[in-house]
């Protein structure tokens, strides 16, 4: 019998792994590499929490994830097992952290998981090195999750990670899983060159693309009310849950009034990034709990569905193109995970590449405005400060300005500002911001990678065949 097989059936209530999830345990299990790419909801995460719990020997598994709530779901299903894990992030006080820290030190998890961030920071880096043996022996199992975050051929840059194959090297070089849902052969290439892994010594385990279950469909709407009859129609067809993609809020909640109108069979909730952090967990447990004959139809921006694992959504809708193919692929990857035959439907109006356009040019702001942002941070008499403050030193009477955001977002990046405890707002880290730190020429290259990203949407809108313009988008 496998080391982790009593562990998968006593702490995991599982009788048996799916075969690659088998195979990418033993290769674990074995002190090797793996680079991972799954559909969310296929079971990444055991793949690396079994092993961290049957690998013999000293020390404990570390998991980087950028999404916070994420890890901290993570946690609390983990901790309900019986697991002892626990996550270290920004959200937590001084003083909580600091507790922490210490129980890393003393080696009292079998899993941490943290932040990118969070390896550059000292007393991380103490606390790990606090182990018997030192950092080189603290960590048995290095998880990169999300890991196209490494890459800069990725959708979802996060510059921390950028990191990762230095710090894995202090670590001693620990056994390295790499684990995302979707990533090009560029993506894969740059994973492992940062890691410093070849590729035969972290070999690719991947699911199949290819979704038979999924009919994969693009339609043209000229119009608000196209999409809401495109929308209807796809409810009335199939009955059980549905997620409606909006890009933005403002869209989502005026035409929200009348998908209630043409629906009126259908329970409608909606989700997006505005609402309390309450407010969103009420609606995020009312959809996971919601039966199939209570027709919930979620009218969302993609700020759902990372994490989500519900088996029987019947269809997703696009009602506005999505910034990549990765990103689309991602959100239709949620639908017919029971294997039951579901729908996606992207609705296609050229006008809406205008927003997916805006988008992009908030999230690449200019090498002058994050100069102005950061000389504003350093000039404030406040110790902190939320993002309509700041926009309000720089604009004087302009309270919105999307590019602010992007721009502390940036700085975070650079370790020039860090997230405090209390949700939206920052504080200086200590570290000088010197312009110096930009890369002006990498900075237009990445905006440029993102418009060609979008050129994809389109073309995959104007395909004949989604699926395989998807498959050969991904070369798997």
């Amino acid at each position: 019998m496998s080391l982790w097989q009593p562990i998968l059936e006593e702490r995991f209530g599982f009788p048996s792994l799916r075969p690659l999830q088998e195979e990418i345990v033993e290769q674990v299990m074995a002190g090797g590499d793996a680079l991972v790419v799954m559909p969310t909801g296929s079971g990444k995460s055991l793949c690396y929490q079994l092993p961290a719990l049957a690998m013999p020997g000293e020390g404990t598994t570390l998991v980087f994830s950028p999404l916070i709530a994420l890890m901290e779901d993570q946690v609390a299903a983990l901790k309900a097992k019986g697991v002892r894990a626990e996550y270290i992030n920004s959200t937590l006080r001084r003083a909580e952290r600091e507790r922490r820290y210490a129980k890393v030190a003393e080696g009292a998890y079998e899993l941490i998981y943290a932040t990118p961030e969070r390896m550059l920071k000292e007393e991380f880096v103490a606390a790990l090195d606090a182990r018997p043996g030192g950092i080189e022996k603290a960590i048995k199992l290095l998880a990169v999750d999300e890991t196209h975050c490494i890459t800069k051929w990725g959708h979802d840059l996060r510059p921390a990670y950028r990191h990762v194959g230095r710090f894995r090297r202090q670590l001693g070089c620990p056994p390295t899983i790499a684990l995302t849902a979707t990533a090009t052969r560029p993506v894969r290439a740059d994973v492992r060159r940062v890691l410093g892994i070849d590729e035969a010594a972290m070999p690719l385990f991947s699911a199949p693309l290819e979704r038979p279950n999924l009919t994969l469909e693009a339609a043209a709407a000229w119009d608000d009310a196209a999409k809401v009859e495109a929308i209807r129609r796809v409810a009335d067809g199939l009955p059980g849950t549905g997620i409606v993609y909006f890009a933005l809020i403002k869209d989502l909640e005026r035409m929200a009034v009348d998908v209630r109108r043409a629906c009126p069979d259908r329970r409608i909730a909606i989700y997006h990034g505005k609402l309390l952090p309450e407010e969103k967990k009420a609606v995020y447990n009312d959809f996971i709990a919601a039966e199939p004959d209570e027709g919930l139809l979620l009218i969302a921006t993609n700020a759902f569905g990372m994490g989500v694992d519900k088996a029987d959504i019947r269809f997703i809708v696009h009602a506005q193109v999505p910034g990549s193919v990765e990103a689309y692929y991602q959100e239709v990857g949620r639908a017919g995970r029971d294997g039951q035959p579901s729908r996606c439907l992207l609705l296609y109006n050229q006008d809406d590449l205008a927003i997916q356009q805006n988008f992009l040019d908030w999230q690449n702001p200019p090498a002058d405005l994050l100069i102005r942002v950061a000389h504003a941070i350093e000039q404030s008499e406040h110790a902190d400060f939320d993002i309509e403050e700041l926009t309000r030193a720089i604009h004087r009477k302009r309270r919105h300005d999307p590019r602010v955001e992007y721009a502390v977002i940036a700085l975070k990046d650079m370790g020039v500002v860090e997230p405090t405890h209390v949700e939206g707002r920052y504080r200086p880290t200590g570290v000088p911001f010197d312009a110096a730190m930009l890369d002006t020429p990498d900075m237009e290259a990445k905006k440029q990678r993102d418009l060609m990203r979008l050129l994809e949407v389109v073309k995959l809108a104007r395909s004949d065949d989604i699926q395989a313009f998807v498959l050969e988008y991904f070369e798997l």
